[in-house]
């Protein structure tokens, strides 16, 4: 038997929510993480034609990408337009499940999953979160108490790096110092310079430890003032974060690109749009599923032959084209993230390979009528 615990934890691997954005709703919504769930629909929005698609597929959970609860709510009242989906989804035994910004910043993540579509190879993120911040701790201590110590800090929550445990830099070294009168040494005479064989200890830590690896190792050295010293590792780019940049196979004309993402994107209302010269060459793309208008000043310092994302504003890009910046080509917010489904579907089927899954057939594009 599967539960919707294991759903939830596969998930939550592959979208850690820590990389959700402050703002966001992402999680679990409706359902108990004790029931069995033997089968997962998956969709951008939980629209009512979706919610009706899971009840009738008799899917246990619907995983989506766009929180259905994002403003603070005081009711789920059967008689709002939210809480009647809630209700269904409840009394019917189908979960609801939202792994949104955590979605965004994983990786892979939605806009991998964008790239994938458009054929791009990705290079990196558009706009990267740091590496989690470490501690770099170097402590002096007597040779004979550096096997002490270590085991001390480490159980404190210091040497772990990625799925390593107990690591640490020993190098051998001669400590000095004078104790003065008011002193309590543990080694040494008053006024006398003492030398003693050392070890100069290096490891590293979460900030988040810090009080507790200090009270370990003050507990464990031998001395009543040990010589210890901490730095803060400088914040890196990591993989993690909004958007992706790449490369296509070959360069191609703007025109024949926008031409590549309406045929790899589901075909909506609102259709591709480019902004620029239709004969530019576009080589490398940056991407965003989704909103992704907030990110034009950081594509610019790319210098990104094209950026891909949804919900462009005609100033904006205006702006950014008398600026010689890259051709902007805006395709529906629903339709940028879609891809996404069948990446999520495919990590769930990884991680659990019994369960049926499949990807709602129901466009939640909001658009229904063009005219020209």
């Amino acid at each position: 038997m599967t539960t919707l615990a294991e759903l939830i934890g596969v998930l939550d691997a592959a979208y850690p929510p820590k990389l959700a954005e402050s703002w966001d709703s992402v999680g679990l919504v409706c359902g108990d993480p004790a029931e069995e769930v033997t089968r997962v629909l998956f969709a951008v929005d939980a629209t009512a034609a979706v919610v009706d698609e899971a009840i009738a597929w008799g899917a246990q959970a619907l995983v989506v990408h766009h929180p259905l609860l994002l403003r603070g709510v005081d009711t789920v009242a059967a008689d709002t337009p939210k809480g009647a989906l809630l209700h269904r989804l409840i009394r019917s035994g189908c979960a609801l499940f939202t792994a949104h910004t955590n979605a965004d910043s994983a990786d892979p993540g939605v806009s991998d999953a964008l790239a994938a579509a458009l054929g791009l190879t990705v290079t990196g993120p558009l706009d990267p979160k740091p590496e989690a911040a470490v501690d770099n701790w170097v402590v002096q201590v007597p040779s004979t108490h550096s096997d002490a110590v270590l085991a001390a800090m480490f159980a404190a929550g210091a040497g772990g790096s990625g799925d390593y445990r107990d690591c640490a830099l020993r190098v051998p070294a001669v400590g000095q110092f004078r104790p003065m009168a008011e002193a309590n040494p543990a080694v040494g005479s008053h006024g006398e310079l003492q030398h003693v064989e050392e070890e100069r200890l290096e490891v590293i830590a979460p900030p988040a430890a810090r009080a507790a690896v200090l009270a370990a190792l003050r507990a464990a050295h031998p001395y009543e003032d040990p010589a210890y010293h901490i730095s803060e590792r400088a914040l890196l780019p990591s993989p993690l974060g909004i958007g992706r940049v790449g490369v296509l196979p070959e360069p191609e004309s703007l025109r024949e690109f926008t031409a590549r993402v309406a045929a790899a994107l589901p075909r909506t209302t609102w259709g591709v749009r480019a902004a620029g010269d239709p004969d530019r060459t576009i080589y490398t793309v940056a991407v965003c599923g989704g909103s992704g208008d907030s990110y034009l000043g950081a594509v610019a310092r790319l210098h990104v032959d094209a950026y891909v994302t949804a919900d462009l504003r005609h100033h904006p890009v205006d702006e950014q084209l008398r600026k010689g910046g890259p051709a902007l080509v805006d395709a529906a917010h629903w339709a940028t993230e879609f891809p996404w489904c069948a990446q999520a579907e495919g990590v769930v089927r990884r991680g659990l390979p019994g369960l049926e899954t499949r990807v709602s057939t129901v466009r939640t594009d909001p658009w229904t009528v063009s005219a020209t």
